[in-house]
């Protein structure tokens, strides 16, 4: 290797370095992370989820679904979908895709062959733990389609997985942000039933979001 190659080499490896310098010394962890996930646990991770995004929250966000039954989805998230690809997960305005959309609380999107989680962005600063079970529920959409029983099986997939991350963390539940009342209304629901979508369904079924849905979807057959 002659002498230019060699500096070459060398100006590589250095750049790589000040850029992970860079980035870490950009980490900021929020308040509401728990006690586990300081700094340096979360620059621990940012390679794996990195292609994901880039995005803190939901680096830890996919972590805590681990061990849990979102352990499907993250693996989904992660690549293991129907695209074969990992998913694009972004906070976003959602009134800007569609104004019908301004209220959602997230959105799948498959664009070309790339599949997007849009979470809305005044969920930015929501506890991880009910990012965790959010995504739970989005990463099960992986088509253009959507039917009653895919709604009814992904909104009771998240009421499944917040209910096990509170075992671990059960302060949350009490947090005020408006993504956890949501979580904790789908748990309410679950609970209802005895562990079952019984009464998750019945509110799918109502909402006016899901109107004119068909019953089924490739997937989805089973109410």
């Amino acid at each position: 290797m002659d002498f230019r190659k060699i500096l070459l080499t060398l100006f590589i490896i250095f750049m790589a370095t000040q850029y992970k310098v860079a980035a870490s010394e950009n980490i900021i962890i929020p308040d509401n992370f728990p006690e586990k996930y300081d700094k340096t646990y979360v620059e621990q991770i940012m390679p794996l989820y990195k292609a994901v995004s880039k995005d803190p929250v939901v680096m830890v966000a996919l972590d805590m679904m681990k061990d849990t039954s979102g352990d499907y989805s993250r693996n989904a998230i992660m690549g293991s979908n129907l695209s074969q690809r990992p998913m694009k997960v972004e906070f976003r305005n959602l009134s800007e895709i569609n104004m019908d959309y301004s209220n959602f609380d997230a959105l799948g999107w498959k664009k070309g062959k790339n599949l997007f989680i849009y979470i809305n962005a005044k969920h930015k600063d929501a506890p991880p733990q009910a990012l965790a079970a959010l995504l739970s529920h989005e990463a099960l959409h992986q088509d253009e389609t959507n039917s009653i029983a895919e709604e009814t099986y992904a909104w009771t997939m998240e009421a499944v997985v917040w209910s096990e991350i509170l075992r671990s963390y059960p302060d949350c539940e009490k947090d005020i942000h408006p993504l956890v009342k949501r979580e904790n209304n789908l748990k309410k629901m679950f609970d209802k039933g005895n562990q079952t979508n019984k009464y998750i369904k019945k509110e799918i079924k109502i909402n006016p979001g899901y109107k004119g849905l068909p019953q089924t979807s490739p997937g989805f057959e089973d109410l």
